[in-house]
C-alpha cells in the first residue's frame, strides 16, 4: 500500500471515529432536553383510533422548544367514544398508569398543556 492509500485510510477513519462521536453526544443531548413530564392526560379515542392530541395537567416542561418531546405520563386517562362524535356518547373509560407518548409540540395555557401530533402508544 503507497503512503497516499494509507493517509486517504487513516483521515477516512477519523472521519469516521468523529461523526459517530458527535452523533453520540448530540443525540444523548436531544433525548434529555425533549423530556416532559404530566400527572395527568386525557387522550379521547375514536372508534379504536386514539385522537392525536392530549390534555395535560400538573405538566413539567422542557426548557427548549423540539420537533419531538417524550411525554412521561402518570396517569392516562381515554374515554372510549362509540362514534366519531363528542355527542355520541362513551362507551367505557380506560385509566392506564405509567406511560409515555411521543408528541410534536404543545401550546400551554392556565396551567394545562395541549399535546398535538401525539403518536398512539
Amino acid at each position: 500500500m503507497n503512503f497516499t492509500h494509507k493517509r486517504l485510510l487513516g483521515v477516512t477513519a477519523a472521519v469516521a471515529t468523529g461523526a459517530t462521536a458527535l452523533l453520540g453526544t448530540g443525540a444523548g443531548t436531544a433525548q434529555a432536553a425533549g423530556r416532559a413530564h404530566c400527572d395527568r392526560v386525557e387522550r379521547i379515542v375514536w372508534i379504536n383510533d386514539p385522537s392525536r392530541n392530549m390534555t395535560g395537567h400538573g405538566c413539567s416542561l422542557p426548557d427548549s422548544k423540539r420537533p419531538w418531546y417524550t411525554v412521561r405520563i402518570d396517569t392516562l386517562v381515554q374515554p372510549h367514544y362509540k362514534t366519531e362524535y363528542l355527542d355520541g356518547g362513551i362507551s367505557r373509560t380506560e385509566t392506564l398508569h405509567d406511560r409515555t407518548v411521543r408528541c410534536m409540540g404543545y401550546t400551554s395555557e392556565h396551567g394545562t398543556v395541549n399535546w398535538f401530533g401525539c403518536l398512539p402508544h
